[in-house]
């Protein structure tokens, strides 16, 4: 009867004890589209937006309802160049803008024909 009741409390523990981070690509998203169209990068009309890819690399919790986030975003325009960003925030549940958003332009990769 010991086992059993561990075994459930084991079970059911890793799902109580962890809290979901906040779903904040759209801010960083958005303002790293500004930020490419006001550097002359690409502009936002030329982006294909179905096509682009978001990957949240990493979130830290830095306190109560605080979390700072990494995301990686591949941009594609309408000529199918990419353009790979690296974005950082802090966000909470309540708020995805509680930071400005660092980006890093890791790549430029136009198609050639």
């Amino acid at each position: 009867m010991k086992k059993f009741f561990l075994m459930l409390l084991l079970g059911i523990f890793p799902t109580l004890s962890f809290a979901k981070a906040p779903n904040c690509f759209s801010w960083p998203m958005s303002m790293t589209e500004v930020w490419m169209k006001n550097a002359g990068i690409v502009d936002i009309k030329d982006l294909d937006e179905p096509k682009t890819k978001i990957t949240l690399m990493a979130t830290e919790k830095k306190g109560k309802d605080l979390y700072t986030q990494i995301y990686h975003f591949i941009f594609y325009d309408k000529y199918n160049n990419s353009y790979e960003i690296i974005t950082k925030i802090d966000s909470s549940h309540d708020e995805c803008s509680i930071s400005s958003v660092n980006g890093y332009l890791i790549s430029k990769n136009f198609i050639i024909s």
